[in-house]
């Protein structure tokens, strides 16, 4: 069928052919798949709008491109944490963890399952038996990194990269993703001694496709910090025989063993040539009157007074929140972060007016809102905005069927998107912000937001505003 995405399956030998746009056409052939996952429960394909990478495998499990069952990305996380436990030389890794696994991959595939599966996981306390230290990638992984360490009550730390500069801190770590739309990472460790031990790294990426990126930032670490053993984590591993041999030759260079875990691995070829342009006609959503609440929560949140520079130099004095995931988390925080979440959950549950409600996280920040979405009720769901430009179509078969763009709030120089969100598809929007900005950088992405929500926006600043705490109007902040 022209333009068919639906995959074309050869049972013996797994291979799904995926025909996306006219001009383009990925081939994807299993190699591992130890739980027996079907293919279109973990992606469907887009057509992403990049000179380096013309396709996107576009995940339903991880919360970014699609709105999922908020309960769906936390437990993809926490299966790759099962994957690590069971890998590791822990003395009850035996049929316990494969009940468990079992359950997490039912819940994976079937999401009215999820949060029973997650409840069951987080129940079971496991505890690493070395310490690990655990490092998401900005800005798709910084959630799923989150849950994965979050899965375990003890010997685990965590921290995420980010693409944002903080000119008050020093980034301990540095490297470059050389096919994404941003290249630049940098971790800004507050205890850089986090780093400094001798457990394995654990890199947690959502996809890996030749494995340069973990290549790139193994060369820093190890250059800083040197140990023995790193492991690359992900919910789909495309490498080939040439990149998987590449890690090989880093071993043998540096002297380090690296491992890999995945839900998927397998091979892909790409036919066609990549798509440069979204079509005429697609782009931000009409504008509304649909009203936008503004609340800030002032309290119970703790805050690092630290302030982010822009691309054109302009400076953001807002905190942002010390317990974010982006400036370092121990096994011993993650009693705090609950107790957070549930509090802003239960004030933001009693906000919600209409039956359909879409939390939102905003790029790399994900984790927090994923949580606190997961706690406010039935009919919730949870996805994130992306800077990642992917040309959409809608088509009941292809993995990005709308479209809306503006310029970031954070930096306006970046047009951030909104995915797979129709207009009164949801009744409430609440949109959740790590820090304050300024009321003219808001509006383009309120504007959007107006024109998807059925009944109201709420945009919930997680810290302190110099507008009341409670601010409400007809259309502007």
């Amino acid at each position: 069928m022209k333009n068919s995405i639906l995959p074309t399956y050869c049972p013996k030998t797994n291979i799904h052919t995926f025909n996306i746009v006219d001009n383009l056409q990925v081939t994807v052939t299993e190699t591992s798949n130890p739980f027996q996952m079907p293919a279109e429960s973990l992606f469907s394909m887009a057509a992403r709008i990049n000179k380096k990478r013309s396709f996107l495998f576009v995940s339903k499990v991880l919360g970014k491109h699609i709105p999922v069952n908020p309960y769906t990305p936390l437990l993809s996380g926490a299966a790759l944490g099962l994957l690590l436990y069971r890998g590791m030389d822990t003395e009850d890794a035996g049929s316990g963890m494969d009940k468990l696994l079992d359950q997490a991959v039912h819940g994976l595939i079937h999401p009215q399952h999820a949060e029973e599966a997650y409840r069951e996981l987080l129940a079971a306390r496991l505890t690493l038996a070395r310490p690990a230290v655990f490092i998401g990638f900005a800005e798709t992984a910084t959630a799923l990194g989150h849950s994965m360490y979050n899965l375990f009550a003890g010997g685990a730390s965590y921290i995420h990269t980010t693409r944002e500069e903080i000119p008050e801190l020093t980034s301990v770590i540095s490297f470059e993703e050389e096919h994404s739309h941003a290249v630049d990472h940098l971790c800004y460790a507050l205890h850089p001694e986090m780093l400094s031990g001798n457990e394995p790294v654990i890199l947690v990426d959502d996809e890996i496709t030749t494995g340069n990126t973990a290549i790139n930032i193994i060369r820093d670490i190890q250059g800083k910090f040197p140990r023995r053993e790193y492991v690359v984590a992900s919910l789909l591993d495309w490498r080939s025989a040439a990149n998987i041999q590449a890690y090989r030759d880093l071993e043998q260079e540096l002297g380090i063993e690296i491992s890999a875990i995945s839900l998927l691995q397998g091979t892909i070829q790409v036919d066609g040539t990549p798509r440069l342009e979204a079509e005429a006609g697609q782009g931000r959503a009409d504008f509304t009157g649909v009203p936008v609440v503004t609340t800030y929560l002032r309290d119970g949140l703790e805050r690092l007074k630290v302030s982010s520079a822009d691309s054109c130099g302009e400076i953001n004095p807002s905190p942002y929140l010390k317990l974010s995931g982006r400036f370092g988390l121990e096994s011993a925080d993650n009693r705090i972060i609950d107790q957070e979440v549930s509090q802003v959950a239960a004030r933001l549950m009693a906000l919600r007016e209409g039956r359909r409600t879409l939390v939102m996280g905003v790029g790399e920040f994900m984790y927090l809102p994923m949580r606190i979405a997961a706690e406010m009720g039935e009919d919730v769901f949870y996805q994130s905005s992306t800077r990642s430009p992917i040309h959409p179509q809608h088509r009941p078969d292809y993995g990005v069927r709308s479209a809306a763009g503006y310029p970031s709030a954070g930096d306006p120089s970046i047009t951030n998107y909104i995915y797979n969100v129709e207009h009164a598809q949801y009744d409430d929007i609440f949109v959740l912000l790590e820090r304050d900005v300024p009321a003219e950088r808001i509006k383009p992405m309120t504007d959007v937001l107006k024109g998807l929500a059925g009944n109201k926006v709420h945009l919930i600043v997680l810290g302190p505003g110099q507008e009341s705490e409670e601010a409400a109007d007809e259309g502007d902040r």
